[in-house]
């Protein structure tokens, strides 16, 4: 049976959602009032596990329905592309060591480290195992977290969400749909119009800047 899906405000934006859903996640104040910083950064952030351990990552499908944009935000059209599946020997190669560990382990970046929090250029965030569009710069906003936050994702098309309970919480996490890279969370203690924050880590994504 599927879970409660609670982020309706953010459905209709893009076809059907392809997750399972049960967040539960307090706000920032009732975080850092209950809880020492740690455990709020922790709660409020983008990590899921508290240690490096290898994280063991979903099995994807063959070809996945990915919505594919211009570096200016501008839908180009949905299309099935193969997966990206790599050994894990390729991933090191690929990636820096802290965008492996967050990406393929389930890691997170230390807050206010990430180079992208700051970024106010025009523009679309992809991620950094694949390159697929997940977040245009218009939904970027600041949210006093240490993590770049959005209130919406590019396509539901392109991000995969499911429940994490790891760390004695139950949260919501966001994956990447095409080559399942941990990107972050999404809480419901976000702006209008969603109501949403999807708080993701530096490291998993690129900018790309708008022509």
């Amino acid at each position: 049976m599927q879970d409660t899906i609670h982020h309706t405000p953010c459905e209709a934006l893009d076809g059907k959602l392809a997750s399972r859903h049960t967040p539960a996640s307090p706000g920032r104040r009732g975080f850092l009032s209950a809880s020492g910083l740690t455990l709020a950064a922790l709660a409020l952030g983008c990590s899921r596990e508290s240690n490096a351990a290898p994280a063991t990552r979903r099995s994807l499908p063959k070809t996945v329905k990915i919505a594919e944009f211009s570096n200016d935000g501008k839908r180009l059209r949905v299309a099935e592309l193969p997966s990206v599946v790599k050994s894990d020997a390729e991933w090191r190669q690929q990636l820096s060591p802290l965008a492996y560990r967050v990406t393929r382990q389930d890691g997170t970046e230390v807050a206010f480290t990430g180079t992208l929090l700051k970024n106010k250029e025009r523009g679309v965030y992809r991620c950094v195992c694949c390159g697929t569009a997940l977040f245009d710069s218009r939904t970027k906003y600041e949210s006093g977290t240490g993590w770049p936050s959005f209130y919406r994702p590019i396509s539901r098309h392109n991000i995969f969400e499911e429940t994490d309970r790891s760390l004695g919480m139950v949260r919501t996490e966001v994956s990447c749909a095409r080559c399942d890279a941990h990107l972050g969370h999404v809480f419901n203690d976000g702006p209008a119009p969603t109501g949403l924050r999807y708080c993701m880590n530096s490291v998993s994504l690129t900018f790309a800047k708008a022509e």
